[in-house]
């Protein structure tokens, strides 16, 4: 293998196994300098594996790259930025409880002869290279930890922006970025510079706005790579599944009249202020809003992992008195939660996909005498069935998993609590086109049984498509509240921005 003029990065054959299992069987791919090049496929098809090993996370089985015409075969994170090839990681890698200013300079916070590292240098030079990437609003001294999951993704971009003087690879960019723009202006100037940038992206639309080709990964082969010119929607989809993908129908479930199954009154504190609806057996509410609009706070309040400052919150007509998640799921019908940050909130990392499904019920499986692996896995059958995940998954490691096969684990755990209101914070974020039918199908199949649901998503094709009503929040409150037949993007994204031609409810 050779390099080829005005290409970057070229990978050939690249082939990794994780004992039975191929992650990888035969990928290539091959960045042009100056071009943005999406790679799509499910999840599950080898896209997290191609970035690890591009980014030196993982060495490959076989196969050969080349850089800038030199081979490529990095060992480490760092050999790969020594390279010039950053990566900005969907699951991020920023360490929580430094500043950002040492984050976006790890590992390279120099200690003077005296082994001593100068704070007040570390936090002008992480200063300037937040100003550098339209970031001056960032306190460079602010713990990481502290920062919603929206800043931490903008800093893990920069920090990746900041290495990748050849090759900057963007995994599920904004998976937690409601707002592109600054993130399409930052890929822009890297790009005029001459930058080759891989775009990992689920969202069909943003990779048709700002990427020009796309290769396709099916089953850990590289099926092929096209201009996003030549090729329509269903030519991509039908190039990740190997079919078309059918779109389901929206829901027509019946909503129950009478005594709601959640019903919030007055809910004020943390940001929101006053705050009153109500959710029916049989009902999907959902919530649209921009960054920091209060919905985390509205959340993780319901969910028992903020107190209740002023207001109230009732289950079935019953005042809730509930301290956190697992009282939550115990009280009256219950209350089950599938939080936003998979990887920090959600999976336990070192037990299996079925470990990690029936955690919500292993006492009951303990006191039938049911407990162990093979047993585990049994109990986890039906939640995988519920959510379409592979069975052959369940006695994987869950951090080995797919990000898309994680997230089918954390709903079908969601669902099995037997709880009959669910609180879902962007259920389908940084998942495949097959992945998400399966969560919204049981989604519809949970709310037909007389569930109720409330959920959060950041992409508004979801909210139109499940919603029996949709909650837009703006400034910490309800602006406005649209039945079914109102809901549609145009309405939802003015009221989003407070726009003054939608009266509030």
């Amino acid at each position: 293998m050779s390099g080829n003029p005005g290409f970057e990065l070229q990978a050939e054959g690249l082939r990794k196994s994780y004992g039975a299992t191929v992650a990888l069987e035969h990928a290539d791919i091959t960045l042009r300098a100056g071009e943005v090049h999406a790679l799509l496929g499910e999840n599950g098809a080898g896209k997290s594996t191609l970035v690890r090993i591009l980014s030196g996370v993982t060495m490959p089985d076989a196969g050969h790259m080349i850089l800038a015409g030199q081979t490529y075969s990095p060992r480490s994170i760092m050999e790969a930025r020594e390279s010039q090839v950053a990566t900005a990681f969907q699951e991020l890698s920023l360490v929580p409880n430094l500043s950002v200013a040492e984050n976006v300079l790890l590992p390279g916070l120099h200690a003077s002869r005296l082994g001593f590292v100068s704070r007040s240098a570390v936090l002008a030079r992480g200063k300037e290279i937040l100003s550098r990437h339209g970031l001056d609003r960032i306190d460079p001294a602010a713990e990481v930890g502290t920062l919603p999951l929206s800043e931490r993704q903008r800093i893990e971009i920069a920090r990746a922006l900041e290495n990748a003087g050849r090759v900057l690879i963007l995994d599920e960019p904004t998976a937690s970025l409601s707002e592109t723009d600054w993130l399409f202006e930052q890929i822009e100037k890297a790009r005029a510079r001459g930058v080759a940038i891989l775009y990992i992206s689920h969202r069909l639309a943003e990779v048709r706005q700002i990427c020009t080709v796309a290769t396709v990964l099916r089953n850990g082969r590289s099926i092929a790579t096209v201009s996003l010119s030549d090729a329509t929607n269903d030519d991509i989809f039908e190039m990740m599944v190997g079919r078309r993908v059918e779109e389901r129908p929206t829901r027509t479930a019946t909503i129950a009249s009478g005594e709601p199954r959640l019903r919030v009154s007055g809910l004020s504190g943390h940001g929101l202020k006053d705050i009153s609806f109500e959710i029916h057996p049989g009902e999907v509410l959902g919530v649209a809003a921009l960054e920091a609009q209060g919905q985390q706070a509205l959340f993780r309040t319901l969910a028992g992992l903020l107190p209740v400052v002023e207001g109230k919150v009732e289950i079935d007509g019953t005042r809730a008195t509930y301290k956190g998640p697992r009282q939550a799921m115990r009280f009256a019908s219950g209350i089950s939660y599938l939080p936003e940050e998979r990887k920090v909130e959600g999976i336990l990392p070192g037990l299996t996909a079925a470990t990690n499904i029936v955690l919500p019920f292993l006492p009951r499986i303990a006191r039938m005498a049911l407990l162990g692996g093979r047993n585990e896995k049994a109990a986890a059958h039906e939640p995988a069935d519920n959510v379409e995940m592979d069975r052959r998954y369940l006695a994987f490691n869950i951090e080995n998993l797919s990000g898309g096969n994680q997230q089918k684990a954390l709903m079908g755990r969601t669902l099995a609590t037997g709880a009959r209101t669910l609180l879902l914070f962007d259920p389908t974020r940084g998942v495949d086109v097959g992945t998400k039918q399966s969560i919204y199908a049981a989604i519809r199949r949970f709310a037909d049984s007389g569930g109720s649901v409330l959920f959060f998503s950041s992409e508004l094709p979801e909210i139109v498509q499940l919603s029996d009503r949709c909650l837009v929040l703006y400034g910490g409150r309800i602006f406005r509240t649209f039945s079914r037949d109102e809901i549609n993007e145009q309405q939802l994204v003015a009221a989003m921005i407070g726009h003054a031609g939608v009266e509030a409810a």
